[in-house]
């Protein structure tokens, strides 16, 4: 079974410097229908203009995931981290036991363009840790690339989640599938472009929730960024 969210009917909220997408409902925007899927619970696009961000705040027990499309955002964190996230970068930041961080766009003229993902942790009172690893486009080119998962595999970061997160970039004849074992669940957002998803048709923003199918198929597409998260 696979239920679409369609990218017109997220949340939406603009603060001028900030423009945010919330697939799920996440601070003023709230959708009892919307909380989450399994263990994802955000998935924000946001916007930040130039000279911007997010000033130091706290977080508690959370898996976070930064991935740029444009731009480059500046970040750090109470850990001692900091480091610039750009095109091609996965960030990972367990919050744990406690964390302070802040996300800046530090270019006088170029906006930044990233998805901002929140994951229920499986394991608690962990200390708060960072990650960052940069992935090519072409170990992305044509297939489901492990960007993300819990023993850190294939050179992804490592996540206290019960979930796998994977990249791919797809276009013309370009396909893949990734098996899901029994009982298992995936959420796929296309990022860009548009693809066929178990033969329905996304488009930029669009995502979906895929339960009590055997796999996910990524087909048909053009020009598309497409992340898929496997999820107990």
């Amino acid at each position: 079974m696979l239920t679409l969210r369609k990218a017109a009917e997220r949340g939406h909220e603009n603060h001028g410097w900030l423009d945010s997408h919330h697939t799920f409902s996440f601070a003023d925007y709230y959708d009892p229908a919307h909380m989450g899927f399994r263990s994802l619970r955000v998935i924000n696009e946001d916007r930040v203009l130039p000279g911007h961000g997010f000033g130091t705040h706290g977080h508690r027990e959370m898996e976070i995931i930064s991935y740029v499309l444009e731009g480059a955002l500046r970040h750090d964190d109470s850990t001692g981290t900091g480091s610039v996230i750009r095109p091609g970068d996965v960030q990972r930041m367990s919050a744990g036991t406690g964390v302070r961080h802040s996300e800046r766009n530090q270019s006088p003229n170029e906006l930044v363009h990233f998805l901002q993902i929140w994951l229920l942790p499986s394991v608690l009172e962990v200390p708060p840790s960072y990650e960052q690893k940069s992935f090519a486009e072409v170990d992305k080119r044509g297939r489901l690339r492990a960007v993300a998962t819990p023993d850190g595999r294939d050179g992804s970061v490592t996540i206290h989640a019960d979930a796998s997160l994977y990249a791919g970039l797809f276009d013309g004849d370009e396909s893949a599938e990734l098996s899901l074992a029994s009982g298992r669940h995936a959420w796929v957002q296309v990022v860009r472009g548009r693809a066929s998803v178990n033969g329905t048709k996304l488009e930029t923003g669009d995502g979906a929730a895929i339960s009590d199918e055997k796999s996910v198929r990524i087909e048909h597409a053009s020009s598309a960024e497409v992340l898929v998260f496997e999820l107990g």
